[in-house]
């Protein structure tokens, strides 16, 4: 079967599998503690023809989880970011683990991920939150795994360096925008797009103006109507930085123009994104919110996991919104095409300082469109990053710690200012 693309082709095509295997598939799961994580061990369970989890990570704050989860799992290796959180991990896991019965493998560190990300296995599911996943990411394509992502940020801060590294059909996009996608895309030829619909929530602020957000609280902006998900996340929601995240997340997978990549209001959450072809037809992949859908499909293509997740009751009446996003009260997808378009280490420092900014929200420490005021004047001071020059981690992580630095101080600023 033919691929989306000409030369280069894009990182995930529905029409290509990556190292397809027949039987039971060996996994590795990351932020296993997470909700990614957590819910990709209920599939799992569910599934134990199909899939065996060799191996869980995690930051190390949830241990009897992890060590319940690898009693579960009867996993060989568990891997914790905190190296202080082993003596508890080991605590847990005799507590779990029968008398005599050994106790699996334990790694400890921050490279401890990116140890297991290129282990033996076949599919490795990057759960982890933030840009730290970027060298697990990194190591499992080296190694030649199937990399099931979740984790955005890697895709985002690193994009060259996963394109340089990734072989065609190697990545699975687990999040639900991007699996729909990479769904309707199995239906035509890069060719035959015109363009891909991105669907929003519109987070617990859809329809305020501006003026209308500069008071709301840390409370409101954690109530997301549809989604249950970490605070990051769920704030990254009501601001519509996820929703930029992913237009430069489609960009890198899809290979299509920022131009050709639009974002809709869509509050049901039924439809997860939408292909647009050429000869007028829009194909959308629509399931009720739930993410065991989108990480049935990282696991399992190009075969679909029975009952995955639950399906519509087309028995019973619904209607289904769409609104054109407002710019003006959620700059942060415009910032985020501007960011993408600059390539290099934008993306990097746009994603670095939002996590900043969005820390100091949930502190109480900047109003929530400060979030995006600060995340934009940072943007700005980086200026338009050299071209002509590859990419390095470094470069990556030295302009990282160069715009949570300067996200910390104008966020000092701001509350100074504010107080005074």
């Amino acid at each position: 079967m033919g691929g989306m693309s000409d030369s280069p082709a894009p990182l995930a095509d529905p029409h290509l599998v990556f190292d397809a295997a027949e039987g039971r598939r060996d996994l590795v799961i990351l932020g296993s503690t997470g909700s990614i994580g957590t819910q990709a061990i209920d599939l799992v369970l569910r599934n134990p023809d199909r899939f065996r989890v060799t191996a869980l990570s995690a930051a190390g704050g949830r241990v009897a989880l992890l060590a319940e989860q690898a009693r579960q799992l009867k996993v060989r290796t568990v891997a914790v970011a905190a190296a202080d959180a082993v003596p508890a991990l080991r605590e847990a896991l005799r507590e779990q683990y029968g008398a005599g019965e050994p106790l699996p493998e334990i790694l400890a560190g921050p490279d401890a991920a990116t140890q297991l990300a290129g282990s033996d296995c076949h599919t490795v599911l990057n759960g982890i939150t933030g840009s730290i996943g970027l060298a697990p990411t990194l190591a499992a394509l080296e190694a030649g795994r199937t990399l099931a992502l979740a984790n955005k940020e890697s895709l985002i801060v690193g994009g060259p360096l996963v394109k340089a590294l990734a072989k065609p059909g190697q990545i699975i996009p687990v999040d639900s925008e991007h699996a729909a996608l990479f769904q309707a895309l199995a239906a035509g030829t890069r060719a035959d797009v015109r363009k891909l619909v991105v669907t929003a929530s519109g987070g617990p602020f859809r329809g305020r103006t501006k003026s209308e957000l500069a008071n709301v609280t840390r409370e409101q902006a954690l109530a997301h109507p549809t989604w249950a998900m970490g605070p990051v996340i769920t704030i990254n929601s009501a601001t519509l930085v996820n929703k930029g995240l992913e237009v430069i997340e489609a960009h890198l997978l899809y290979d299509i123009p920022f131009d050709r990549i639009e974002v809709v209001v869509h509050p049901q959450s039924y439809v997860h994104s939408m292909v647009e072809f050429t000869d007028g037809s829009t194909l959308a992949q629509a399931t009720p919110p739930d993410m065991r859908g989108p990480i049935a499909i990282g696991l399992g293509w190009p075969e679909r996991v029975p009952d995955a997740a639950p399906a519509f009751d087309w028995s019973k009446a619904s209607s289904w919104e769409f609104f054109p996003l407002d710019d003006d009260a959620f700059p942060s997808v415009g910032l985020a095409r501007h960011v993408g378009t600059l390539s290099g280490t934008a993306p990097a420092v746009f994603n670095a300082a939002n996590e900043e900014c969005v820390d100091a929200f949930l502190a109480g420490q900047l109003p929530f469109n400060g979030i995006m005021d600060t995340v934009t004047a940072v943007v700005s001071e980086h200026g338009t990053p050299p071209t002509g020059t590859s990419l390095t981690v470094a470069d990556v992580l030295e302009a990282e710690t160069w715009a949570r630095a300067r996200a910390r101080e104008l966020s000092a600023k701001a509350t100074a200012e504010a107080r005074a």
